[in-house]
């Protein structure tokens, strides 16, 4: 279905400057032009908290349907072979692959909804939980967790979010640093909780869903033999409200409540907890409604499936509701077909109009794919790229050429997506040009968006109207923005280019366009850290005047749109005395099809950067099958200057190929990264993107480090939002990190 566009000129200039700047090395103040006289603070008029919201769509939508489930039918349990090689010799480990046979979807309305909220409210209320006590929301993104989270709002008594792959230190921290009074979880993270609960006195009740054993409710009853812990089933707790109700007039919050303590992934010492008010959240509704109002009408689908613990998918969700779209929920574990048992996967069940997602969620679609349409016959595959082709040069001009391309070449591509998305936003990190462009030509449009916790994720959005490549968009209107100059890396926000230092990075300025460290101030930031006195009185973080430091680097584009460039954090200085930004190359090298995850380190010390690379199995096996017949061409600058690791003998059982070295189609996975020449193709085809972006050598790869470990949260390669925790990867890599230094030293 095609998206109802506003007309050309909406947004105006984009961005204009509304406050000149206040002093020197800061810019003026710009802000989203249709909201350049008073940024929004309300979706709609009356609605200034959380169950404002709710009573709205109750009395606005009605019988639509608010929110979709599949229950669990029957988990199947498949063994599978894996071969590992340690110490050059090939094991075999038989692991257990469990997958869920789901029921089809199951919906609540909207009066179903409120009253279900009210329901756990009067019960919550008859628990003991008081104004301003908090309760913890340790569970997995579902309609019982925003059934709980609405219920505490009505009641002002404030969540505290904590992501459901914690292990016990953050989930300790968690309730402890606010002291929380109860616990929302699921059956299957009880366990976890039985180990953390002696450490967290204040905590009086556990409320679950799910189908617990007696043993583990009855360790939980047990662990206290002074004010026992209760635990009750969400369905109990409903019960209770229905039987025991109470008068919450006098409970319902004002605009400055706080609603939500929102805490960081963690990925730099202890998680940090937000605060966030019912103001900040409703603001944050009011500006995703603005931009993306025409497409995200009533009775929409959108697939909810990323943690509700993360900023972007807990406002796009309070965003949905308010709109009348319906919630599919759904597990990252179940989206594809492949990832169940007896039952279609949620994309193919729910088929949602809208979706939004990080990085590694549109790489893995896109990966997997690009995998297919590599596997298919010489004709439909050459049909593909053709057709890429025809719809990116064409489409534009030519009327029924987009229609045509998708109805005959596209239709079986965009079934894994299920079928029917809209479009799509990223948010969470940079995605390259080449995922973006894929999406835009091959599935559907997919903007981007740029926020943080901090500022409720407000910042920037792309509409759709502007789709481009680069910017994460226009400001939001709840928001306002300027910039600090950073002299000692060459931004400047005046963009004279006789301030600016030469460089020879490609993140040096181009047309010398305004950069610096973006300042964020509106309804939807944040008033500081709870209990954090350290952070909040800091002039680096808050500003006495209001501003809320970022940390990251911006750039006015001439069109009026925001570009990130990177976190200040994260640009490192080379031994050149200039500075690459590594989440930018990051993005760029990420895009490559052989690689699935990846970390860029660099230091003062080495002249270019290395990668340490999860590589992507199958699409590596189908390169190595085609380049193993003759060498592959070096191609890369970098790789003229780097050898090939020696060759490695074959494992024994590996399955060797007539030139001795492990055969693609058959080898473990961890035996084929010792080819010689899987290093060269992904080192190869990383650079060989580089160059395409216009990287400069000090930015392009000087060696890869090949790993065939998957990287989660639950093994620290990356955080519970799903970024790669750089301090962990550095450490767990220590060793081959420093044969690579070494080896650019010539040492």
């Amino acid at each position: 279905m095609p998206l109802n566009l506003r007309p050309s000129g909406y947004f105006g200039k984009c961005s204009v400057e509304v406050e000149p700047p206040a002093r020197p090395g800061e810019s003026g103040v710009r802000r989203l032009e249709v909201a350049k006289d008073a940024l929004v603070t309300q979706p709609a008029p009356g609605i200034d908290t959380i169950p404002d919201i709710i009573d709205y769509v109750a009395r606005v939508h009605g019988n639509r349907k608010a929110m979709g489930w599949r229950d669990v039918l029957d988990v199947h349990e498949e063994k599978k072979e894996i071969k590992r090689v340690v110490d050059g010799k090939e094991t075999t480990e038989t692991k257990s692959w469990k997958y869920f046979e789901l029921s089809d979807y199951k919906y609540m309305d909207y009066v179903q909804l409120k009253d279900a909220i009210a329901e756990a409210a009067h019960g919550l209320v008859e628990l003991g939980a008081g104004t301003g006590d908090v309760i913890d929301m340790f569970a997995e993104t579902s309609p019982n967790w925003q059934i709980i989270s609405h219920a505490c709002a009505l009641i002002s008594t404030t969540t505290a979010t904590a992501y459901d792959t914690l292990g016990e230190s953050g989930l300790a921290h968690s309730l402890n640093e606010p002291r929380c009074v109860g616990i929302f979880t699921n059956t299957n993270l009880l366990p976890l909780l039985v180990k953390v609960l002696p450490n967290a006195p204040t905590v009086n009740f556990v409320i679950h869903d799910g189908r617990p054993s007696k043993e583990i409710v009855d360790k939980i009853r047990n662990l206290r033999t002074e004010n026992p812990i209760k635990i009750v089933h969400i369905d109990e707790l409903r019960d209770i409200g229905r039987t025991h109700p109470h008068n919450l007039d006098d409970r319902r919050p004002q605009r400055d409540t706080i609603a939500c303590i929102m805490y960081t992934s963690g990925s730099t010492g202890a998680p940090k907890g937000v605060c966030l008010t019912h103001g900040n959240l409703v603001a944050a509704v009011a500006a995703m409604y603005t931009v993306f109002e025409p497409h995200i009408p009533a009775g929409d689908r959108f697939l909810a499936y990323l943690p509700l613990a993360h900023v972007l998918e807990y406002v796009v969700e309070l965003c949905a509701v308010f709109a009348g779209v319906t919630c599919g929920y759904a597990r990252p574990k179940t989206l594809t077909d492949a990832s169940v048992r007896k039952c279609q996967g949620d994309l193919s069940a729910f088929k949602p109009n809208i979706m939004f997602g990080v990085p590694a969620v549109w790489e893995m679609i896109r990966k997997a794919a690009m995998g297919k349409v590599s596997k298919s016959g010489f004709l439909t595959r050459n049909a593909f790229y053709l057709a890429l082709e025809v719809k990116k040069w064409l489409g534009p001009y030519v009327p029924g050429v987009n229609w045509a391309i998708d109805t005959v070449v596209l239709s079986k591509v965009r079934e894994a997506v299920g079928g029917h998305i809209n479009f799509a936003v990223n948010g969470g990190a940079a995605i390259s040009r080449e995922t973006q462009e894929f999406f835009n030509l091959a599935i559907m449009p997919l903007t981007q968006g740029y926020g943080l916790t901090e500022t409720c994720g407000m910042c920037a959005f792309l509409p759709p109207e502007l789709l481009t490549y680069g910017p994460v968009g226009v400001p939001a209107p709840c928001i306002e923005i300027k910039f600090l100059d950073c002299p000692d890396l060459g931004y400047f926000s005046s963009a004279d280019p006789s301030s600016s230092a030469p460089s020879s990075s490609s993140l040096a300025q181009k047309a010398n366009l305004p950069q610096g460290e973006i300042l964020l101030r509106g309804e939807s930031v944040t008033k500081g850290y709870f209990g954090r006195d350290d952070l909040n009185g800091d002039e680096n973080i808050f500003t006495k005047d209001g501003w809320f430091r970022t940390g990251d680097i911006g750039q006015w584009n001439e069109d009026g749109t925001l570009s990130v460039i990177d976190r200040l954090k994260n640009l490192v200085k080379m031994q050149s005395g200039e500075y690459i930004a590594l989440e930018r190359v990051e993005a760029i090298y990420k895009s490559c099809n052989l690689v699935s995850t990846l970390c860029v380190h660099a230091s003062s010390e080495m002249t270019q950067p290395i990668a340490i690379i999860l590589p992507h199995e199958h699409n590596l096996r189908q390169a190595l099958s085609s380049a193993s017949a003759s060498p592959a061409p070096s191609s890369s600058s970098s790789s003229k200057t780097q050898p090939s690791p020696p060759e490695q003998p074959s494992p024994a059982g590996s399955s060797p190929s007539s030139n001795g070295h492990p055969d693609p189609t058959s080898a473990p996975f961890a035996a084929l990264l010792r080819h010689p020449l899987a290093h060269q193709l992904i080192l190869d085809q990383c650079n060989f993107l580089a160059r395409k972006n216009g990287f400069a050598r000090m930015e392009m790869l000087f060696d890869v480090v090949l790993t065939a470990e998957e990287w989660t949260p639950e093994n620290g390669m990356l955080t519970a939002a799903m970024k790669v925790n750089r301090g962990n990867v550095r450490e767990a890599f220590k060793e081959s990190i420093e044969v690579c230094v070494k080896r650019q030293r010539g040492k």
